[in-house]
């Protein structure tokens, strides 16, 4: 192996990508759903439905880690990286939790991805969500929501272009923009797990359930203004200043701790003539 050229212990086969596909597909009508429902569909009444959408998630996580490793792109190396990436993960978040949206976890999602690729991006962010909620007590109905979003928050960083190409300050720049992006992108799409569910806000900030979806979409970039900019930009910052800091460093330590694991290591046999 070229020792240039990063190792991704995980390869997105076809099976995998389907379940990938699946699962993505079922998170973004279990978010969007209530903005395309009409009078009367009790939209709120569906609060409690997370148990059954943390259940169908758990199932599906497991579908997409079966399927990975029947594609062969995940082996008992494989998951104890995402063993530990998780832990760190965990740990990191009760660091800002609460705090303005300072989440360092955030910068190590973007990395991981970046280096191991898609499939084990979205593994990784799922299950890091999943850790870190039992260890900060952050268990409720948005905890499935959450592992969604931040499984693809880790997964988009693993479909930027370039990641047997781009290296040193462009990549770093790059990781940067995109976890600043992706980190809005994280709070806006809580948002709009959370809004349809709120009730007695403003008139100018009001899910109205049945009502136009330009409407209602005004009224949600209001309520995210209103209410989460602040957080959101905070989470921002921090994973922009941290990716442009220890960034190239823990680039270069994750590579390094790929080449070594050799994911991709075929074991062939050599028929020794006597």
């Amino acid at each position: 192996m070229n020792g240039s050229r990063p190792a991704r212990p995980v390869r997105i086969g076809p099976r995998a990508a389907a379940a990938l596909v699946l699962v993505s597909a079922i998170g973004v009508i279990a978010f969007g759903w209530p903005l395309l429902a009409g009078e009367g569909s009790g939209v709120t009444a569906h609060a409690q439905d997370a148990p059954w959408l943390f259940a169908a998630l758990l199932v599906l996580l497991v579908g997409v880690v079966v399927a990975t490793v029947a594609d062969g792109g995940l082996d008992a190396k494989a998951v104890a990286m995402l063993g530990v990436l998780a832990a760190v993960g965990a740990a990191l978040r009760p660091l800002g939790a609460g705090t303005a949206g300072l989440e360092p976890m955030f910068f190590l999602m973007v990395l991981s991805g970046r280096v191991l690729g898609p499939g084990f991006g979205f593994m990784l962010g799922s299950v890091t969500l999943f850790a870190s909620a039992l260890l900060t007590g952050g268990v409720g109905p948005w905890m499935p929501f959450q592992m969604l979003s931040m499984g693809w928050f880790a997964m988009g960083a693993g479909l930027l272009p370039g990641p047997d190409r781009l290296r040193g300050r462009g990549e770093v720049l790059m990781l940067a923009a995109y976890g600043c992006v992706a980190a809005f992108a994280y709070g806006t799409v809580m948002n709009l797990q959370g809004w349809t569910l709120v009730t007695g806000l403003g008139s100018g900030i009001s899910f109205v359930e049945g009502g136009p979806l330009h409407d209602n979409l005004v009224r949600f970039l209001a309520y995210c203004v209103a209410t989460s900019l602040g957080w959101d930009l905070g989470r921002a910052v921090l994973t922009v200043v941290l990716t442009l800091t220890i960034g190239p460093t823990l680039l270069k330590a994750l590579r390094r701790a790929t080449r070594r694991a050799a994911f991709e290591a075929q074991v062939t046999f050599e028929v020794r003539k006597e």
